[in-house]
């Protein structure tokens, strides 16, 4: 099989560590079969015909905020993933970014990202649309799920070529497709309770929350079932999967 690649912005380590083996093991796949590339530090090279598909995962950098606040990482990963991102779509190649893919997605197919919608670190209801029922990447999830997310710009206006699959009252676009392969959450469909208490722990200073309230955040995970979004990466792996 040829393996998966997942695009990380993430250069704290533990954070970085457990997005790459919840990836994995939500994906149904070894480590090993899931190539990790950390954006920002070379220019990225991608061969799609290397990979089943590639996957983009969050972190701390905020696509609407002002270039000059940016880092030269930041700027370096937002070029080549808008390089590639030319390549995927023109393509109509397998590709699913969670939260930071609905800013680099969103933005590079014309549509308005901006902090009108931010959701606190910790569970989300998720409901699917018509369109996301019907959704191959969606098979087997309820209409209505709990997600755990965390993030500090959505998408205010969608692509007006773009399908969207999952909304929310918080935030009205939490998952939308592009073509028929091209696909970006804004929860995160990799994240279990054990992944978000390292996200808390890994973040507490990043302005995300109130680092005194950590233990506040943690019990509100633990109170709601969140089983549900692992089932989209299954999906994706089922349906990307290529010798």
């Amino acid at each position: 099989m040829k393996p998966f690649v997942l695009l990380s912005i993430r250069a704290e380590p533990l954070a970085a560590v457990d997005e790459h083996e919840a990836f994995a093991r939500f994906l149904g796949v070894e480590t090993r079969e899931l190539e990790r590339i950390e954006l920002g530090l070379t220019p990225l090279s991608l061969d799609l015909d290397a990979y089943s598909g590639v996957l983009l995962g969050g972190g701390s950098f905020t696509y609407s905020d002002d270039p000059a606040t940016k880092s030269q990482r930041q700027l370096r990963a937002e070029a080549d993933v808008f390089a590639l991102l030319d390549e995927v779509v023109a393509e109509d190649f397998p590709f699913l970014g969670a939260c930071y893919g609905i800013g680099t997605l969103g933005t590079h197919q014309g549509g308005l990202v901006d902090t009108t919608y931010p959701e606190s670190v910790g569970p989300m209801a998720v409901t699917l649309t018509s369109d996301g029922s019907n959704d191959p990447l969606m098979a087997g999830l309820p209409v209505d799920f709990a997600a755990y997310g965390g993030h500090k710009e959505a998408l205010t206006r969608l692509p007006a070529h773009a399908v969207v699959l999952a909304t929310s009252a918080a935030c009205p676009v939490q998952a939308f497709r592009v073509g028929e392969n091209v696909y970006a959450t804004q929860f995160h469909p990799e994240l279990d309770l054990t992944g978000l208490a390292t996200r808390i722990e890994a973040y507490a200073s990043f302005g995300y929350f109130d680092p005194s309230q950590a233990d506040t955040l943690r019990a509100a995970a633990a109170s709601v079932d969140v089983r549900h979004p692992a089932q989209i990466l299954a999906n994706f792996a089922a349906r990307y999967s290529r010798a």
